[in-house]
C-alpha cells in the first residue's frame, strides 16, 4: 500500500512542482523518503493503537493535481445558517484554495489571506520561516503524506498589533464526481500581540467516498489570542484525518474546540508546543458517534517552558456499535516548572455494544508542578434519571437533558456567542436524531453535473 503512493508520487512529480508553485521541492523529496521508510502507522504505534490507519487509505481513491473546475457558485451552495455571525468566508474546494479570481487577498492593517500556494510564490519571506517547521514530517508518517503531497490550502497572515474584528470561517469541501483522497495545508501566522476568532467546517456536497489528511500550522506570537472552534459535519462515507500544530510564544492564549457531528472514520491529532513561560492552551472536544462511527482524538501538550497553563476536557457520546478513542499526553520538561496540566476525558456509552478506549499520559521531568489526569466511561445516570422521570418528564426527554446537560460544558467554552447558540441548536437536533448532514447544502448533489 505504501509503495502505491511512492510510485504515485515520482509519477506525478513534474506536476505537483508545475501546479503548487513555491512549495519547497526538497521537503517534499525528503517527505517521500520518511514516508518510504516508515509506511503507514499501525498498532504497534501507540499513538494509532485505536484506529487503523492503513485500512483507510486502501480502497482505490482518486487524487486530484488541479484545482477543480465546477460550473456552480459553491458560495450559494453552502449556505451557513449562524444567525448573526457575520464572519468572513474562506472556501478550500476538494483541496486548492477557492479563489475566484483573486488567490490572495491584503485586508487592512496589512493582513493578508488566501491560497498558500501562491503565498510561498509571492511573499516567501513571510511564510517560509513558518512553513512546515511546526509539523515535523520527519515524527508522523502522516504529515510526511501530506507534505509530498499538498499542493495548496489556506493561509492567514496577521501582522503584529492587528486582528479580526469579526470571526473568519474556513470552509473545507470535499465536491466531486469520484472517490477522492484530498490533501490539503493550511497555515496561519499571528505576529504579535494579535487577536483572531477562527471557525473551520468540514462538510461535503456529493455523496461520494472521501478521505481527508489535511495539516494545519499555527504559529501564536507574544500575547496573541486565538480562539479556533471546528465543526466536523460530514456524511459516513467521508473519512477524515486532522493534524493540527500549534507553537505559542510567551503570553500567548490558545483555545481550539473540535465538535465531531457526523462523519465515517474520524482521527483529530492536536500538537501544541508551549515554547515560552506564561502560554494558556485550552483543548476541548466533543463528538458522537453511532451506527459504525469511529471518532478518535489524540492530543499531546508539550510544556517546553516555565509557568504555562493547560486544560484539556473531551467529552463523547457513543451508541449503536460505533467506537471511540482519547489519547491525552502530557509532556512536561525540565525546563517546564511551575507547570499547571489539566486532562480530562469523560464518555458515556448509550449500547452495550459501543466501546471507548481512553489512555490518559503524563510524563514529567519537573519538580514543581500541579499535573492531574482523569477518565470515566460509563452509561446514563440512573439516580438523575429516576429523579426527573418521578416528576412526570418522560423517558426520551430525561435521556435528553441528561445527554445535553453532559455535552453542554464543553460548548460553553466557545467564547463566540452566535455560533454557540448554533451548536447548542445542532446538538440538540444530532441527540433527537433529526439531523441532516445536508442541512447547509440547498442543492440535491445526486442531480448535481460536477466537474474535475
Amino acid at each position: 500500500m505504501s509503495n502505491n503512493f511512492i510510485d504515485l508520487f515520482y509519477q506525478n512529480e513534474t506536476t505537483l512542482k508545475r501546479m503548487s508553485r513555491g512549495f519547497p521541492a526538497d521537503l517534499r523529496e525528503e517527505a517521500i523518503e520518511v514516508f518510504r521508510s516508515t509506511g503507514f502507522p499501525d498498532k504497534k504505534n501507540e499513538q494509532y493503537r485505536y484506529t487503523r490507519i492503513e485500512q483507510l487509505f486502501e480502497p482505490a481513491y482518486n487524487m486530484q493535481f488541479s484545482p477543480s473546475n465546477i460550473n456552480l457558485n459553491v458560495r450559494d451552495l453552502f449556505t451557513c445558517d449562524v444567525p448573526d455571525l457575520n464572519a468572513r468566508l474562506e472556501i478550500v474546494l476538494n483541496g486548492f484554495y477557492f479563489s475566484q479570481g483573486q488567490e490572495l487577498k491584503k485586508l487592512p492593517q496589512g493582513i493578508i489571506t488566501g491560497s498558500l500556494s501562491k503565498a510561498l510564490e509571492t511573499c516567501p519571506d513571510i511564510v517560509k520561516p513558518y512553513f512546515s517547521r511546526v509539523a515535523d514530517h520527519r515524527k508522523d508518517s502522516l504529515v510526511a503524506l501530506n507534505t509530498a503531497f499538498a499542493m495548496d490550502g489556506l493561509f492567514i497572515y496577521i501582522p503584529k498589533g492587528t486582528g479580526f474584528d469579526n470571526p473568519l470561517q474556513v470552509v473545507h469541501l470535499p465536491m466531486t464526481g469520484l472517490d477522492t483522497l484530498l490533501q490539503y495545508r493550511n497555515l496561519i501566522i499571528m505576529e504579535e500581540d494579535t487577536h483572531a476568532e477562527i471557525i473551520i467546517c468540514d462538510h461535503t456536497l456529493s455523496p461520494f467516498r472521501f478521505l481527508t489528511n489535511s495539516v494545519t500550522e499555527i504559529y501564536a506570537g507574544p500575547n496573541a489570542r486565538l480562539q479556533y472552534v471546528r465543526v466536523q459535519n460530514e456524511h459516513l462515507n467521508s473519512n477524515l484525518i486532522t493534524n493540527l500544530y500549534i507553537h505559542q510564544e510567551a503570553g500567548s492564549r490558545v483555545t481550539t474546540n473540535t465538535i465531531t457531528l457526523h462523519g465515517g472514520i474520524i482521527r483529530n491529532n492536536t500538537h501544541v508546543t508551549l515554547n515560552a513561560p506564561h502560554c494558556e492552551n485550552n483543548t476541548f472536544g466533543l463528538f458522537f458517534a453511532d451506527k459504525n462511527q469511529h471518532v478518535d482524538n489524540y492530543v499531546r501538550i508539550d510544556h517546553a517552558q516555565s509557568d504555562c497553563n493547560s486544560m484539556q476536557l473531551f467529552k463523547g457520546i457513543l451508541d449503536d456499535q460505533a467506537t471511540g478513542a482519547f489519547n491525552g499526553h502530557i509532556l512536561v520538561r525540565p525546563e517546564g516548572q511551575k507547570t499547571n496540566a489539566y486532562q480530562l476525558s469523560k464518555n458515556i456509552l448509550l449500547s452495550d455494544q459501543a466501546k471507548m478506549n481512553t489512555k490518559p499520559q503524563l510524563e514529567i521531568y519537573a519538580d514543581d508542578v500541579r499535573c492531574s489526569h482523569g477518565a470515566t466511561t460509563g452509561q446514563l445516570d440512573d439516580s438523575a434519571m429516576f429523579y426527573m422521570r418521578s416528576r412526570g418528564i418522560s423517558f426520551k426527554e430525561a435521556r435528553l437533558l441528561i445527554l445535553y446537560a453532559f455535552a453542554f460544558e464543553v460548548i460553553d467554552k466557545i467564547s463566540i456567542k452566535p455560533l454557540k447558540e448554533r451548536i447548542n441548536h445542532l446538538v440538540d437536533k444530532r441527540l433527537r436524531g433529526e439531523l441532516s448532514r445536508c442541512n447547509n447544502c440547498s442543492v440535491n448533489c445526486t442531480e448535481v453535473h460536477q466537474g474535475k
